[in-house]
């Protein structure tokens, strides 16, 4: 049994004194069963770290760079993050791909740095609007998710998360159609189960993510492989947010 994951990634919002009010209102809202991470910019991260101490509510980061240390002027390191006592961090959200030049490439250096300090990635893949329209969409997401994971071993899985987010419906408003997600998440399973094995398969959670809302939430979760969501706009309203993780 996987257990849900609902993830909000917050991009560039919030101060450190609105995040602090946000996390305070959805702490004492969490499910049991459900697993609930905030992901907030770095400048909040270790503010809300402590505001989480005692709470089951996760904190995650939105980016890291794969070298501990070194000359890279404004990135962030994981051994800083690990420091703060971060447990998630996004990777290759198609942002950081369309407007950073993020590759697969740096993808995978980064899960493999996440990895090795015990930081938890949730790995965005996706296709654009001209992809799908061009009925590409199997084979790019194949080919993120296949370099994604190069020479990444079998038993490190478990410690991993996938989102999936065509990124036709990111902040867009569109929203995949409850059968074209759950599609597209099973071929990420069966493409992973390719790779590894049917056990691995079976055990990784997969989110879907893009305009999700507490109007198409129940929907999305009540398909067979998907595991989660990684919301944008709607975390950033504890209300809503608080609907999102009570689906």
């Amino acid at each position: 049994m996987r257990t849900p994951i609902i993830a909000g990634n917050w991009k560039m919002n919030k101060t450190i004194e609105e995040a602090i009010h946000i996390v305070n209102e959805i702490k004492n809202s969490l499910i049991e069963d459900v697993e609930t991470v905030v992901c907030v910019p770095f400048t909040s991260l270790k503010e809300v770290k402590k505001e989480l101490a005692g709470t089951k509510l996760k904190l995650g980061a939105q980016n890291m760079h794969w070298e501990e240390s070194g000359a890279f002027t404004g990135e962030i390191s994981p051994l800083m993050l690990k420091e703060i006592g971060v447990d998630y961090v996004i990777i290759g959200h198609s942002e950081r791909r369309q407007y950073f030049n993020e590759t697969d490439e740096t993808v995978n250096k980064k899960i493999k740095a996440a990895l090795k300090h015990n930081i938890i990635p949730i790995v965005c893949v996706g296709e654009t609007l001209e992809q799908r329209e061009a009925n590409m969409e199997n084979e790019i997401v194949k080919a993120q998710i296949v370099k994604a994971f190069e020479d990444i071993e079998a038993e490190e899985m478990a410690n991993i998360v996938v989102a999936y987010e065509p990124i036709w419906a990111i902040g867009t408003g569109k929203t995949a159609t409850k059968e074209e997600a759950n599609d597209m998440i099973s071929f990420i399973r069966k493409t992973i189960m390719d790779k590894y094995d049917k056990e691995i398969s079976d055990k990784i959670r997969i989110q879907y993510g893009g305009s999700v809302k507490p109007s198409n939430i129940s929907e999305i979760m009540e398909q067979s492989d998907i595991d989660g969501a990684l919301v944008g706009g709607a975390s950033l309203k504890p209300d809503e947010f608080i609907k999102l993780i009570s689906f």
